[in-house]
């Protein structure tokens, strides 16, 4: 290990593989993409090996890219742990909180709560992922993910918050050109407009 900055390197590293871009990554650590790129760089450069097949569409992963995001991801997820179990000897709350949800509920629900929480606990990190794709609790080490449906890995902790009501509408214009539908079967024979998001709804 020739660069002292290897293990800020290394967290960079797996940051871009778990959000799958330099962007993505940039944004939830707050910095530049360029400033990501930099640091992959310097690591791919450092262990003298190409980590990431880059392309104007997506990133894909060499085989030594590959080995050591599956070490690297062991490594720091054993750093943070003893991070946090040591820390909690002074009885404070500390560490990093990783949160995942829908933008529009981010925004009306969590974020205004987040300013009671770092005021109640100055020492605890927050990171708020405001997306609308179907984030990973277990790939990205997330401790709270908000979603809207049916939960399809049980093997998830659950609560529910509020219950979900959708509601059909259409335009007039839309019904006297095409009728009232009369009943749910009648609906596939419409033009429907539905914003979708897999198993999620919103």
């Amino acid at each position: 290990m020739k660069d002292p900055r290897f293990a800020e390197h290394l967290a960079v590293y797996v940051d871009v593989v778990r959000a799958g871009s330099f962007s993505a990554a940039s944004r939830r650590r707050a910095v530049t993409p360029s400033a990501v790129v930099r640091q992959i760089d310097a690591l791919e450069q450092d262990l003298g090996v190409p980590l990431l097949v880059r392309s104007t569409r997506a990133l894909s992963l060499t085989d030594a890219g590959r080995h050591l995001f599956d070490r690297a991801q062991r490594l720091l997820d054993d750093l943070t742990d003893t991070h946090a179990e040591v820390a909690a000897f002074d009885s404070a709350v500390t560490g990093t909180l990783r949160i995942a949800c829908f933008p529009t509920f981010g925004k009306r629900y969590v974020i205004p709560v987040l300013a009671s929480l770092a005021q109640q606990h100055p020492s605890l990190h927050v990171e708020l992922d405001l997306t609308e794709r179907l984030a990973d609790p277990v790939a990205e080490r997330l401790d709270l993910v908000v979603r809207m449906g049916d939960l399809a890995d049980s093997s998830l902790i659950a609560t529910k918050l509020a219950p979900l009501d959708r509601v059909l509408v259409a335009s007039l214009g839309y019904i006297d050109q095409y009728g009232e539908p009369e009943d749910e079967g009648a609906l596939r024979h419409h033009r429907l407009l539905d914003k979708l998001h897999g198993n999620d709804l919103l």
